[in-house]
């Protein structure tokens, strides 16, 4: 098993409402590449250091999740097509900085379980 973390800015200009919908369609492509939510952190609204796309603010996500080593260009490719989403990073945790957080345990298997990631 492989950690990701992912962080996703989507637009300011969407309500908190279309914010989690949006987000509920990455989830289930996030899902239909293979992956597996361990840990979701909404940040809620934020504002820019600088300004993107002449945007000042936007919807904060982070999430780590687990996969099987699957190939994660179509789901980036997804991400970068999508218009509510302002930018986004897919970062592969190192295999120590997993198992510091508890995603993994030490013969590589999922550390803790899943969380429900349609929230």
């Amino acid at each position: 098993m492989r950690a990701y973390e992912l962080m996703v800015i989507f637009d300011g200009d969407l309500t908190d409402v279309a914010a989690d919908e949006a987000f509920k369609k990455t989830s289930s492509a996030l899902k239909a590449a293979g992956g597996r939510v361990m840990t979701l952190n909404k940040w809620g609204r934020r504002k820019f250091a600088y300004e993107i796309d002449h945007k000042t603010e936007g919807h904060y996500v982070v999430v780590e999740f687990l996969t099987s080593g699957a190939d994660l260009s179509g789901f980036e490719r997804t991400m970068r097509l999508s218009d509510p989403v302002v930018r986004h990073k897919l970062l592969r945790l190192p295999d120590r900085e997993a198992r510091r957080r508890g995603l993994l345990t030490s013969d590589g298997a999922a550390g803790k379980a899943a969380v429900d990631a349609s929230v």
